[in-house]
């Protein structure tokens, strides 16, 4: 079946005027870089194919150290740091990189970051989510990271208003842009409350720091066969409407690592071969769908308010 969270309907309000507003533009985007070794080589195949256009980075991650090398002797690429504040895993888990004393709340009995959103959203407190995503976007500075964009695991920054606060506020101080809509269906309103509460407000506020907001997003989970994944994902990119949009993916090489820590391996690993693949260049050519890097909204946005 069809499945996607977050497909907001579209605003051209604030289209960079370098950005013709009748086309269409797409930051392919591979998540979860830094979980583990396969999820990293598999996310640097799809960032050299030249269709992953962005990648983020899981900083409290074991092998955060082997994405981070990467991005230092790639620095052409697009990354991001993916904000993490839950371990999902049964057995391969992490913790906070603040010190675990410093961030009581955001930790389980076992001293691991909560493992779901909902644990997340009902135990934080909000100014121990803000040292620790500081430190996380510190750490990778630190590592030689050079980062476009600001996003949320699993949506953990949205959970609660005052988290979202926390999200945005990171993105002015850090004068990066973050993943955020610019307008939301009723969909998905009703499914993320805190972002329908503090939305105006957000958006006014990267607006008014030139940071770039998209106006489509979709990401993918179901899809019983890799044909029906692939199915999805064309269908939603010939559905493309004007703007900016970014398509969420999840790349990975199913192996014997990524199957004992996940059960989505053969998922991910569907993702890197729809996403490497000349049938999907050829799609996005057919299309006329342009690839863009976060790198380039921001630019593009930071040059349109230089012009007016």
């Amino acid at each position: 079946m069809h499945r996607s969270i977050f497909f907001a309907a579209l605003s051209m309000a604030a289209l960079p005027c370098s950005l013709a507003a009748q086309e269409r533009f797409l930051i392919v985007h591979a998540d979860d870089a830094g979980m583990s070794h396969s999820v990293n080589v598999a996310t640097i195949e799809g960032l050299e194919s030249g269709i992953v256009s962005s990648a983020s980075i899981m900083v409290p991650c074991p092998w955060f150290s082997e994405f981070a090398e990467y991005t230092r002797e790639h620095p052409e690429f697009d990354y991001g740091i993916h904000l993490t504040l839950n371990s999902e895993w049964k057995h391969y888990r992490w913790g906070p990189v603040a010190p675990r004393q410093e961030v009581p709340s955001l930790v389980d009995k076992d001293g691991y970051l909560w493992d779901n959103v909902g644990q997340v959203a009902a135990n934080v407190r909000a100014d121990e989510v803000e040292k620790e995503l500081r430190a996380q976007i510190d750490r990778a500075k630190a590592f030689g990271v050079p980062i476009s964009h600001l996003d949320t695991h699993m949506g953990a920054l949205v959970s609660r208003p005052d988290l979202v606060e926390v999200y945005a506020r990171l993105a002015i101080d850090y004068e990066l842009p973050i993943l955020f809509l610019r307008s939301l269906d009723d969909a998905t309103a009703a499914k993320f409350p805190a972002i329908k509460e503090a939305a105006a407000g957000v958006v006014k506020a990267l607006d008014e720091k030139n940071l770039p907001v998209l106006d489509g997003l979709a990401q993918f989970y179901g899809g019983d066969t890799h044909e029906q994944r692939k199915q999805n994902y064309y269908d939603t990119i010939r559905k493309l409407k004007p703007g900016v949009s970014e398509l969420i993916i999840h790349c990975g090489i199913e192996n014997e690592e990524l199957k004992a820590i996940t059960n989505s391996a053969a998922r991910r690993d569907g993702d890197r071969r729809i996403f490497t693949s000349e049938e999907t260049r050829q799609l996005l050519k057919d299309e006329n769908i342009t690839l863009l890097t976060w790198k380039q909204f921001h630019q593009q946005v930071r040059g349109r308010k230089a012009e007016e």
